[in-house]
């Protein structure tokens, strides 16, 4: 099998394609005559529904987080924004795990193990919400759970990559990673529909009274995704197989000699990292520039202020779909184009929404909402690009490893601007942003985009 050959030293590879059972034998996708397209394509829309769920795990408490004050919770700002940020925090702890999964467990039982572990948050929060004085403690361990359902992002991806061609890789990464992470703008879109009205079968559960007497059933939010993860995993484990791809820990860890380990691990931190981090502030952030928590709230109206539960799923929703539309994109141009356009479009968007974070007037929301949704724009092709240049620019052993690392660090990005946003002014954080965009920009320009880089892809 080929990856085998490159893992071994030595070929492996069968004369024929052998799919019968539960490991494929003969597989290397490089050839037509021992590589399935129904396999690759059944695989990709199994574990990317799964990765819906997982995502949707991930971004359960930025849904849930806006509303718990209203329910009674006393929580500040500070512990929205830290109960908001812990789940980057271990999403980014569980990659470097996940990462190292695909050739020791393989892909069949990774994704139905996954799968039921989103359950586990799903149910704490679930209980936890109907009690507004469960400890925040026990918040912050739920949050640190929910970040399993990011944390499989980095064992989904290479395992994916075993599946497909380099000639196909940044259009199956590019769906894989784009529809996934529409898990993020599912749970923030529905949580607030879903969160007012007794779903069938859970009426009896008593809803939570709101400060101004109105009900609501926040506990949705996580009942309503229980049933789909274990969808997830029985589909995965009836229907998904494992190519015999095996690589100890310690063969795995030679990535960190690339130096284009390096280099991408800072581009994706920027990219990904951003993408995720906002993603996750965004309806807090809405909030404390713009609505009922900001100084605005002492000269206008609350109900002519915006509310940031309201345009929260915009953000994901607008990087997810771009992220999977320009997947075919990179696969004709190449990633490296893409990468680069998208840095630079990601910081002159952050440059703009920079000049509107002190606002003196709410007509300047609609120019902050605009300025932030294209920075959410341009992390469609941006990570993207990233992700085809990796199989293409790499060793084939080592694709794999650091997709799964690269996926790890950018998955810090909501943590980091969690803890940014609540210990320093959101300009300066914004501007600090500004300055490393730059930088990542003129890497990406120098070694990959620019006519003759040394690394093209």
């Amino acid at each position: 099998m080929h990856h085998q050959a490159t893992l071994h030293g030595r070929s492996t590879t069968p004369d024929e394609l052998d799919t019968s059972g539960r490991t494929i034998n003969g597989w290397n996708p490089e050839d037509k005559d021992h590589w399935d397209s129904r396999i690759a394509w059944r695989t990709l829309s199994i574990s990317t529904f799964s990765l819906i769920m997982g995502f949707s795990t991930w971004y359960l408490v930025s849904a849930i987080a806006p509303l718990l004050t209203r329910i009674g919770f006393d929580l500040t700002t500070g512990q929205l924004y830290w109960l908001t940020a812990i789940p980057g925090l271990s999403c980014g702890l569980f990659r470097l795990v996940f990462m190292f999964l695909p050739p020791i467990i393989g892909t069949r039982r990774l994704v139905t193990m996954s799968s039921l572990l989103f359950i586990i948050p799903m149910l704490g929060w679930f209980f936890a919400v109907q009690d507004s004085s469960t400890p925040y403690g026990w918040l912050l361990t739920l949050a640190f759970l929910c970040g399993i359902g990011g944390g499989v992002f980095s064992g989904y991806m290479p395992s994916t990559g075993y599946f497909f061609p380099k000639s196909r890789s940044g259009t199956a990464l590019g769906l894989q990673a784009g529809i996934g992470n529409f898990g993020m703008s599912l749970i923030q879109f529905l949580g607030p529909w879903i969160m007012g009205f007794g779903l069938l079968g859970i009426t009896f559960v008593t809803p939570e009274r709101t400060n101004d007497g109105d009900f609501l059933f926040v506990h949705n939010a996580a009942a309503v995704m229980i049933p789909w993860a274990v969808l997830a995993a029985a589909l995965a484990w009836h229907f998904l197989k494992d190519v015999p791809v095996k690589a100890s820990f310690r063969q795995q860890i030679d990535i960190f000699g690339n130096r284009n380990t390096w280099i991408l691990t800072l581009v994706y931190l920027m990219t990904f990292g951003a993408f995720s981090g906002f993603a996750a502030q965004f309806g807090l952030l809405i909030n404390e520039i713009y609505g009922r928590d900001s100084s605005l709230a002492d000269s206008f109206p609350v109900d002519d202020l915006p509310g940031g539960a309201t345009y929260a799923f915009l953000g994901p929703l607008i990087g997810s779909l771009v992220r999977a539309m320009w997947g075919p994109l990179c696969d004709k141009f190449g990633g490296a184009i893409w990468t680069f356009v998208g840095c630079v479009g990601m910081t002159a968007s952050t440059l703009a929404a920079s000049f509107l974070l002190e606002p003196s007037d709410p007509d300047q929301f609609p120019w902050f909402l605009a300025a932030m949704l294209s920075l959410f724009f341009f992390t469609g092709p941006a990570n993207a690009g990233t992700f085809k240049q990796m199989p293409m620019i790499l060793p084939a052993r080592q694709a794999g490893g650091v997709i799964g690392w690269t996926g790890a660090v950018g998955a810090f990005g909501p943590f980091v601007v969690g803890m940014l946003l609540s210990g320093v002014s959101s300009t300066l954080v914004f501007q600090g942003m500004v300055v490393y965009f730059v930088v990542v920009t003129v890497l990406v320009w120098m070694f990959y985009a620019r006519p003759h880089a040394p690394y093209p892809g």
